[in-house]
């Protein structure tokens, strides 16, 4: 057999660097990429050498996810100082390593993306081998790098003229809330950057971060038009399950004489809204890096744009005494908790014009223990917010001036145990009794079953809903037209819930005695969470201004809020403002004597900012 041996040809440059251009990319993440090549100079880091991903597990995630083919945008959300910038960059250099391609970083203004190219993006290329071999140094300019195969083009989003005409595959979009808004001439800096893209529609990725700032702002309507917003959870190191850090587990001593801001912060730990038990800063890290991004919006499956949020509790760089020491030096000026909002809790701000807080419900306590009713009271009330697994429900004493008094709350597994708890006789100071003049439920979810309920129990339950538009008065009397229902032609109640949320948080601000909303001495975090769970804010701008009703940032249910609308309305299909008319025959309601709890940690929620931490805080946000 005839042997055949190849000759020793030599491999000439141009023929090496053409293999060199067919050489397939790297099978490796966006992180991989970063802990393989990433180098940090002295100039831009504090923690100069190699990059190392476990220092920010939360990074990893939210890199990587440039690596999925069917994500087309990234929004992450987040407060200053937690890697944001760097991720960025990290993407950037894989791009130029990896998958080159024509690229753009937008900043707010073209003196800051000259400041970042010549003190961040330069020497990132120069520092890592990999990217210095293709950087051309030579060809490129401030506002434009060159590489190889591909350039970075640089752009302020004060200049217009700097984002046009020319394709873009990789657009990266730092700081967004900090761009100029459009003028009549011309569209607003993140859609003529996206414009860019259009030639790439299919393989193009869109990257955006920023600090927010209000709710109208790019960042958080970026998130909110996301396809999944996912968030980051870490495992307890006592119970194992799975947590979200939020500012209303972070807790600390109360005001004590000799006790400053920076002593109280200094004992300043979380504690566990699983298992009660305390973490500190020493369990941070090994939390972080066993940490996962958990879908809390949207489902699984394609999805063209991904949302990422953060706030400062999750930095391996910032102690929990600097985070609860930054809130109380500005939880009384307005501009400072404007910018704690922004910056440390990664929130945007909100032009509150009415807000209640679950500190205010607890002032609002009496000595009166539940299930026991004031002397003054001429009636009583019962509210049931209807959900899928159960039912909310609140029982509220009444007098004259539209005193008002929570005589108990809870939470029912089925109609049957509604019935038992509104058909109680409840006692007075004196031993007389009462029982539940009239109970208006939530017929919005469950109808047809609320209905045939409401029809068997007429004697004392009403079905109700809320009205999706503004009524003139408080509330309007209709019937069920359901023929098929036993309840045809009962009465159906539709109230302008946002009029008894406005009487509620006003009478909330009445010290204890005539005409306050006041709660019983056994009432608990959960209930003062939910009852203030909404605040009124303005949205629109000129005319079209209006003030309606939101849910705040915080995560508490407002089922209890809802259950209590219903009570005020059930007082007045009762008559309860005419009550003042024979008030000679009751007695008034006592002094005002606010309620004193027995020494225990005291609960303020993170959306309690105005007034907070006189005590510990112990509720979740």
């Amino acid at each position: 057999m005839k042997k055949y041996t190849c000759r020793p040809y030599a491999v000439t440059p141009y023929q090496k660097a053409a293999l060199e251009f067919l050489r397939p990319p790297e099978d490796m993440t966006v992180s991989q990429w970063a802990d393989r090549h990433r180098v940090m100079d002295e100039l831009s880091s504090n923690m100069p050498g190699p990059w190392h991903t476990e220092t920010t597990p939360y990074l990893r995630g939210i890199m990587d996810e440039f690596n999925n083919y069917e994500t087309e945008r990234i929004i992450f959300v987040k407060p200053t100082q937690v890697g944001g910038t760097e991720s960025i960059q990290n993407m950037i250099g894989y791009v130029v390593d990896q998958d080159p391609g024509p690229a753009m970083i937008v900043y707010p203004t073209d003196k800051l993306g000259e400041w970042t190219s010549e003190n961040r993006l330069q020497p990132m290329m120069k520092a890592s081998d990999t990217l210095a071999a293709k950087y051309n140094d030579r060809r490129s300019e401030t506002l434009e790098l060159k590489f190889d195969n591909m350039y970075l083009a640089i752009a302020g989003a004060n200049s217009p003229s700097s984002l046009a005409s020319r394709p873009i595959r990789y657009l990266f979009l730092d700081e967004v809330d900090k761009y100029p808004s459009a003028s009549k001439k011309e569209a607003d800096a993140m859609s003529l950057a996206i414009e860019r893209t259009k030639t790439f529609t299919g393989n193009r990725k869109i990257v955006l971060a920023s600090t927010p700032t209000l709710t109208t702002g790019n960042i958080w309507k970026a998130k909110e038009a996301a396809d999944l917003e996912k968030h980051y959870f870490v495992p307890c190191p006592h119970c194992g399950k799975y947590i979200e850090l939020v500012l209303s587990r972070l807790k600390w001593p109360g005001k004590e004489e000799g006790m400053d801001h920076a002593d109280r912060a200094e004992l300043a730990s979380y504690v566990c809204q699983e298992c009660g038990c305390v973490i500190t800063d020493r369990d941070k890290a090994i939390m972080l890096k066993r940490g996962q991004w958990r879908i809390v919006r949207g489902k699984e499956g394609v999805a063209r744009s991904v949302a990422f949020w953060l706030n400062t509790l999750y930095s391996p760089f910032t102690r929990f005494s600097e985070i609860a020491k930054a809130f109380m030096d500005a939880k009384d000026d307005q501009d400072l908790l404007h910018n704690f909002t922004n910056s440390w809790l990664a929130e945007p701000w909100e032009a509150t014009k009415l807000k209640t807080s679950a500190e205010l419900v607890k002032e609002r306590q009496t000595e009166l223990q539940p299930y026991i009713v004031p002397d003054w009271a001429r009636l009583i009330t019962g509210g049931v917010d209807v959900q899928e697994n159960c039912l909310y429900w609140t029982i509220r004493a009444w007098g004259a001036y539209l005193t008002s008094h929570l005589i108990a709350r809870g939470q029912a597994l089925s109609l049957a145990q509604i019935s038992n708890t509104m058909n109680m006789e409840f006692k007075k100071e004196d031993g007389t009794t009462m029982m539940v003049n009239l109970c208006l439920i939530d017929s919005g979810d469950q109808t047809d079953d609320i209905y045939e309920y409401c029809a068997m129990n007429s004697d004392w339950a009403v079905p109700c809903k809320g009205s999706s538009t503004n009524l003139q008065s408080y509330f309007k009397i209709s019937q069920v037209n359901k023929t098929e229902s036993a309840a045809h032609g009962m009465r159906l109640i539709i109230i302008d819930t946002a009029k008894y949320k406005d009487m509620i948080a006003a009478r909330m601000r009445k010290p204890n005695g005539r005409g306050s909303w006041m709660v019983h001495a056994d009432i608990d975090d959960d209930y003062c969470n939910q009852v203030t769970a909404e605040h009124k804010v303005a949205e629109g701008t000129g005319v079209k201004q209006r003030l309606i009703w939101k849910k705040k940032l915080t995560k508490a249910d407002n089922h209890y809020l809802d259950a209590e609308v219903y009570n005020a309305c059930a007082a007045d299909l009762m008559g309860v403002r005419q009550l003042f008319l024979t008030e000679g025959k009751t007695q008034e309601p006592a002094p005002p004597q606010p309620h004193k709890p027995q020494e225990q940690p005291a609960a303020v929620p993170e959306d309690n900012w105005i007034k907070a931490n006189d005590g510990w805080i112990g509720q979740e946000g």
